[in-house]
């Protein structure tokens, strides 16, 4: 079966993000000037005072907790049969949050403690596209 959900377009600054997890590797950019990781992709640390350029990337743990989340009980288009799913914040444990879904667990606020850990799952969409979700830790 075809995947009929919307596919990121990576961008000369997000392509080393799109290829990492096309590898299943996390990778994310850090400061070398002020020693933070950040997301999203960007040529400059965006952290307040810093601003610098002197940036590279870096493959993390794929380790988070759970920051915030809606539970979407309203699907439209490719999404309407994976209705009610659970879209979220998560905070890395290298500190940076990013928007993703949740996978292997109920979507019931019972079910979503904020600050649960959780671990990457990437999931291999088509040939040319894996997306980063997570799931409750294991372990």
């Amino acid at each position: 079966m075809a995947y009929d959900k919307p596919l990121p377009e990576p961008t000369p600054e997000t392509q080393e993000f799109w290829d990492g997890l096309k590898r299943h590797e996390l990778r994310i950019q850090r400061c070398l000037d002020c020693d933070r990781f950040y997301f999203f992709p960007r040529p400059f640390c965006p952290h307040a005072g810093c601003r610098s350029g002197n940036v590279q990337w870096e493959t993390v743990s794929g380790r988070a907790k759970l920051h915030t989340y809606v539970i979407s009980h309203r699907g439209f288009g490719g999404f309407a049969d994976d209705a009610p799913y659970v879209i979220a914040v998560v905070e890395l444990d290298e500190g940076p949050r990013m928007m993703t879904n949740l996978v292997e667990v109920e979507p019931t606020p019972e079910a979503l403690p904020v600050d649960m850990p959780l671990e990457i799952v990437y999931d291999d969409v088509t040939d040319e596209v894996t997306l980063a979700k997570f799931r409750p830790a294991r372990g």
